[in-house]
């Protein structure tokens, strides 16, 4: 479904992504691991449209979009969350989903447009879904950061995404959170068919979730395999699973 080749993207003299390769098939659960500075966003950048590759080739269902804008890759089916929180944080959980929902109905929200009272049943199947519904009136903001991260979620849903990224969703989590969040998403990709592109310093919640992992170091993929694959890889286990 999706695929990477030979990626490359520099900030001066520096590469970010140093000929990343990568291949996510449909309806899979892929995790990228690294150590901070490896290239794990830029990477999620350059697939979503928000960086534009120096050379490579990124490939979703067979079609090149490497250097799209960011509206078009999503229109596409890719949807994603970002490692620093992006919701509007004084609008309503309910209003912050709609305006994506709106939007990938070519719609858009203001206070004197009819488009406020349409889409209401599609929003609030999101918000079930992601367990919201009760708090849907709540402003976003006044939210617990846990609570924000599953709206982020639930923005991302509105796109009617096939395949969904998500940078680090249970950053900054209580252990309790990271295991009903994690166990969210598990579910979601299921019950909606789609296919995870995922990021997170948990090794515990990566080895438990995916079903295939690939590895960053300085912005070169180090290897790319099952769980077990990566676990038995000597220089993975050097740089990340404990190894001095």
């Amino acid at each position: 479904m999706l695929r990477v080749d030979n990626l490359i993207n520099s900030f001066g003299d520096f590469k970010a992504v140093d000929g990343a390769n990568l291949t996510v098939k449909e309806g899979e659960i892929v995790a990228v691991i690294g150590p901070n500075g490896a290239g794990k966003t830029t990477l999620f950048n350059l697939i979503t449209g928000h960086l534009r590759p120096d050379s490579g080739r990124i490939s979703f269902k067979g079609e090149d979009i490497s250097g799209l804008p960011p509206y078009t890759i999503c229109k596409k089916g890719i949807a994603r969350s970002f490692q620093l929180l992006n919701i509007f944080p004084r609008l309503t959980v309910f209003e912050n989903v709609q305006v994506a929902v709106l939007s990938q109905h070519n719609r858009s929200l203001n206070l004197f447009s009819p488009a406020r009272n349409m889409l209401i049943e599609e929003t609030n199947r999101i918000l079930e879904n992601v367990g919201l519904l009760d708090k849907a009136h709540e402003i976003a903001g006044a939210f617990s950061h846990g609570d924000q991260k599953i709206l982020e979620i639930a923005i991302a849903l509105g796109n009617e995404p096939e395949f969904l990224i998500l940078d680090e969703p249970t950053a900054g989590m209580s252990p309790e959170e990271t295991t009903a969040t994690m166990g969210l998403v598990k579910r979601l990709t299921v019950e909606q068919g789609l296919t995870l592109l995922f990021c997170e310093h948990d090794i515990d919640i990566v080895f438990s979730t995916a079903d295939r992992i690939m590895v960053m170091q300085q912005g070169k993929t180090i290897s790319e395999g099952t769980p077990d694959e990566v676990r038995q890889n000597e220089q993975v286990q050097q740089a990340y699973i404990g190894g001095d």
